[in-house]
């Protein structure tokens, strides 16, 4: 009797221990992402400085210290207007929000962009946040009218949409990154829009699961399809390190697109799929103990080669949704994992000190190595997924 009040007590004692800790590491966070959304307004107030009307900020230059811009036409131009939203949603700064509308402004003409297929990045972040967080009903016609011009890329032969126009390489290519684009439609479909959009959103969804994944469930950068016909002619990379290596931050836009895509459908294979590419990264034995990947999982030269944050704020936001869909026990991997990579992202190793990096929140993000394009510098994207995951560990674990 005595041994078994004595376990009781154990028992008893652990659970509370596990409790506190747990209650611990919650106020610890709370306050993580408090400071880090008070740094952010601050800090975006100075990047908004550094950029004229009219463009948008893409990166900051360290060589010569000045933010590096893109006109509204290039695929990051709806983070800048995102981020400032997600830093709004937080603070209720009326000075973000008013940034944030004169943004949103310039990027509207955007709506009727066919040139290739970003209009999620470049639309749904920036007018979908904007329609959620101030249930504006201006907003919503820029969202229907960008999901008429996606779907005019799609390729009712091959189920997909094509992403990038044909070229001497490609014939009819179709990246990864492309499954983020879905969101916007499956959204507008959810939201009394015609049904089709989801329809080709799935369609695009199970093409890509049928060809774009290897046996360990790493995923190619591009596959090129005969677009007459569906056939891929092949598969290969552009901006990984070479075409069957698992670049960094594809394989976080893969474990976000399926995850969205179960939340739109519940469709169980699309979850099945997000848990396996998830435990692809969680447990490569390239992944540094930051949780913060290099910028290609089989970049030559590991460990004295370039990180990538913006894969690491990607990866993390997507876990944080999966954790939601999935179990306890997976789930609390999941979370766990996504507070490794937010803890990282927020320490001196990461984020930029105040007034500094042209006002970009994040350092050491790596866009395209092989073009030796936007190497270990901040990129607009990387602070956007940022604020994102804090957002949601805020929303949904607090």
């Amino acid at each position: 009797m005595r041994k078994l009040l004595f376990t009781v007590c154990l028992l008893a004692t652990a659970g509370l221990a596990s409790a506190q800790q747990a209650n611990g590491n919650k106020v610890q966070m709370k306050e993580l992402i408090d400071e880090q959304f008070r740094f952010a307004e601050q800090q975006y107030k100075v990047l908004a400085k550094n950029v004229p009307a009219q463009v948008m900020p893409k990166t900051y230059n360290l060589k010569t210290n000045k933010v590096e811009t893109s006109d509204t036409k290039w695929w990051t131009s709806g983070f800048y207007p995102g981020s400032l939203l997600y830093i709004y949603e937080y603070t209720k700064d009326p000075t973000t929000l008013k940034e944030a509308e004169l943004r949103l402004a310039t990027l509207e003409k955007e709506k009727h962009y066919t040139g290739n297929h970003d209009l999620g990045f470049m639309m749904f972040c920036s007018f979908g946040n904007a329609y959620r967080i101030t249930k504006s009903p201006k907003y919503r016609p820029t969202i229907d009218t960008a999901a008429a011009s996606l779907i005019t890329r799609y390729r009712p032969n091959a189920k997909v949409i094509q992403s990038w126009n044909s070229s001497k390489k490609w014939k009819g290519p179709v990246i990864i990154d492309n499954l983020m684009n879905l969101e916007l439609l499956a959204w507008v479909t959810d939201h009394g829009g015609d049904a089709k959009y989801k329809k080709i959103a799935i369609n695009h969804a199970n093409t890509s699961m049928k060809n774009h994944f290897r046996p360990d469930y790493s995923s190619y950068h591009v596959v090129d399809y005969d677009m007459k016909t569906g056939a891929v002619v092949k598969r290969g990379t552009a901006q990984g390190a070479f075409d069957a290596s698992a670049w960094s931050r594809g394989q976080g836009w893969a474990l976000y697109g399926y995850t969205m895509m179960y939340r739109f459908t519940k469709e169980k294979r699309y979850l099945n799929l997000a848990k396996n590419i998830a435990s692809f990264i969680l447990n490569h034995p390239n992944m540094p103990a930051d949780k913060v990947p290099y910028w290609d999982f089989d970049a030559p030269g590991i460990p004295n080669t370039y990180r990538d944050a913006s894969a690491a704020a990607v990866i993390a936001s997507a876990l944080l949704e999966l954790g939601q869909y999935t179990e306890k026990k997976d789930a609390q991997v999941y979370i766990d994992a996504a507070e490794e990579m937010i803890t990282s992202l927020s320490s001196d190793a990461y984020r930029a000190k105040a007034g500094q990096n042209g006002g970009f929140l994040l350092m050491h993000s790596t866009g395209a190595l092989p073009l030796r394009s936007e190497v270990d510098v901040p990129l607009t994207y990387a602070d956007y997924y940022y604020l994102e995951a804090l957002m949601r560990y805020k929303n949904w674990y607090l």
